[in-house]
């Protein structure tokens, strides 16, 4: 699987106080798509864990320029997720540095991340911008688990540009039937690729017909042809 070289180390001010660390994946010269993928961590990890490594390398290796950010909490050592508010500022600060950064001025913009970063990217875009062109979501949280009734889909409706979420059949967040749901309800832009036998980070059981390494490419070439309309 490739890997690529060391990514490239931005430091973000959020305010006067604070600043976080970005890391930029460049896209390969061979297939540059001019699109800048910005993914967010999920709750429990920071931006180096090898499942954000592993699709920002991956992605980059498919032409795309890839960044992932530290929110301020796994920033500064803390585990408890920040307010809401700090968690949606610190992601337009980074999405204010990508537009930005001089290796990714003129590219078009996608946000997303995985779970919780994938969430608070849909609440930035539902809320002001104008300058995202796509979400992608590595397992939306559409509920706590073993909660169902307590939905995180109203916001959706507000998201105009068009979304993907690449969603695992075994996702106790929320299962492809739940979203398709929503999709329908909420008359959402967007596309669903289903993970089969995917837990809410993609992981699936040994008797799959396919190998954990190739579920991870499947979904990472699902995302680069949705990119690609």
């Amino acid at each position: 699987m490739f890997m690529a070289e060391q990514p490239e180390k931005i430091t973000v001010e959020l305010n006067e106080r604070d600043k976080i660390t970005a890391l930029l994946y460049s896209a390969s010269q061979v297939n540059r798509a001019s699109i800048t993928v910005l993914l967010g961590h999920g709750a429990g990890a920071n931006q180096t864990h090898p499942f954000m490594r592993l699709f920002a390398s991956g992605l980059a290796a498919r032409g795309f320029d890839s960044m992932t950010f530290n929110f301020l909490y796994t920033e500064t050592g803390r585990r408890a997720p920040d307010p809401k508010a700090t968690l949606e500022s610190c992601y337009r600060a980074v999405i204010e540095a990508a537009l930005e950064h001089k290796k990714l001025r003129g590219n078009r913009l996608v946000v997303g991340g995985k779970s919780m970063g994938g969430r608070i990217a849909s609440q930035v875009a539902a809320a002001e911008r104008s300058d995202i062109e796509g979400l992608v979501f590595l397992g939306y949280p559409l509920h706590p688990p073993g909660k169902p009734e307590q939905l995180r889909d109203k916001h959706l409706q507000n998201v105009g540009a068009p979304m993907l979420f690449v969603q695992g059949s075994r996702d106790a967040f929320g299962t492809p039937e739940e979203l398709r749901a929503v999709i329908k309800k909420l008359h959402l832009p967007a596309t669903l690729f289903v993970i089969e036998g995917g837990d809410h980070s993609f992981k699936v059981l040994k008797s799959s017909p396919l190998t954990q390494e190739q579920v991870y490419e499947e979904a990472m070439d699902a995302i680069v042809r949705w990119l690609a309309i």
